[in-house]
């Protein structure tokens, strides 16, 4: 079955917002057995434990061919799926597997919207803070901007000061964000905003005392058990990131051979996509969302619940997430590429079901993951739901 999806305009390269019918994928998600761990400690998710299977018998005709990527998915804290699908380095003779690096795009601001959340639960910040307060020159137009606003693109800021590439350190970057035009008065109207989530990047920081990724890796990661995840504090070989491939299957190189600043991508990216992730490591990340070694119960209500209408689609923007239905939500759900990479992050929202997938060539001859590539998600709650009996 195919999940139905269609364009938002979105000018930045990475993290293109798309509309998508889920309601087969809530379907499913009910079918399912959930499970959670009842502590804040790190649980290690076990190694998959039926007959191993490869992704493309798995998901069939949903992977076109020249494509190649790895996927994880699992019920509660059981680990159905963790497998790889073509060559994450053609030549190379090597194998995309379950430890293979991605780059993860705009699925990158649910962690920063995890940051925020998490430091609004420590006391250093709330929510409905005014940007003021957290960053230093402020303008007038923009003193009723507050964190929310920024979370849920309800700010007024545009999308993007340009290429992700683009040198731009963060007081340039600060200088020219909060220098634009408002697109609109803050609280008003949904406009997706990478530059709005790389400011909350720099709230982070200021909040915190110490570096977004620092940060990230103390507060997130390490009691999530994530060794894999970040931009440059990894201990990554070579080998272990994929390539990434445009459409006519030309080599771009790692997301590591990109124009970076020596501490990460330049601040149009930072904080709102470009974290580098591995299929484990993503679901290591859900079942820490399902205890309390990250986040407490009120902090984790607060990251999920459904808050602006993404006009006009019918979904609505949480913080860092996209959710379906606001009266009965059942699926928790973000995309991310960059025009080389693209890949989708999917659960329910009690966490008994869970979906990630990415690809390091997205698009070829006649086929776009971006634009079809739903039917993996769907593909993958349907294997949860056949297993799950």
């Amino acid at each position: 079955m195919t999940t139905k999806r269609r364009h938002q305009a979105r000018p930045a390269r990475h993290g293109r917002r798309l509309v998508r019918g889920l309601v087969v994928l809530a379907t499913l998600a009910s079918l399912t057995g959930c499970g959670g761990p009842g502590s804040s400690g790190v649980v290690e998710p076990p190694e998959p434990t039926g007959p191993a299977e490869s992704a493309e018998s798995i998901l069939g005709d949903a992977l076109p061919p020249g494509s190649s990527g790895a996927l994880v998915a699992g019920r509660g804290t059981t680990m159905d799926v963790c497998q790889g699908w073509g060559d994450p380095d053609e030549g190379s003779g090597e194998s995309a597997g379950c430890d293979t690096v991605y780059d993860i795009g705009s699925m990158t601001k649910q962690f920063t919207a995890a940051a925020i959340v998490r430091l609004d639960q420590d006391g250093l910040l709330d929510v409905s803070d005014p940007l003021g307060d957290h960053l230093p020159g402020v303008p007038a137009d923009k003193r009723s901007v507050t964190i929310e606003h920024l979370l849920t693109h309800t700010s007024g800021i545009l999308d993007s000061l340009g290429p992700d590439d683009e040198p731009l350190t963060r007081d340039a970057f600060l200088r020219e964000a909060l220098g634009s035009e408002l697109l609109s008065r803050p609280g008003t109207t949904y406009l997706y905003s990478n530059v709005g989530y790389s400011l909350l990047t720099a709230v982070v920081e200021e909040a915190s005392g110490q570096d977004y990724e620092a940060y990230l890796a103390e507060r997130l990661f390490a009691p999530s058990g994530m060794t894999r995840t970040g931009y440059v504090q990894p201990d990554w070989s070579t080998a272990q990131v994929a390539v990434q491939y445009d459409a006519d299957g030309r080599d771009h190189g790692t997301p590591l051979d990109q124009p970076w600043a020596e501490d990460g991508p330049y601040w149009n990216l930072r904080g709102n996509g470009g974290l580098l992730s591995t299929p484990r490591d993503m679901f290591r990340w859900h079942v820490a969302l399902l205890g309390d070694a990250v986040l407490d119960d009120d902090a984790k209500r607060e990251l999920f619940e459904p808050r602006v209408r993404e006009e006009p689609d019918e979904t609505y923007y949480a913080y860092g997430w996209v959710v379906d239905d606001p009266d009965d939500p059942s699926i928790l759900w973000h995309n991310g590429g960059n025009g080389w990479s693209y890949g989708e992050i999917a659960r329910a929202p009690a966490g008994d079901t869970f979906v990630f997938w990415v690809a390091n060539r997205s698009a070829g001859d006649g086929w776009d993951l971006g634009e079809d590539g739903g039917d993996i998600t769907s593909r993958l709650f349907e294997r949860l739901a056949a297993d799950g009996g």
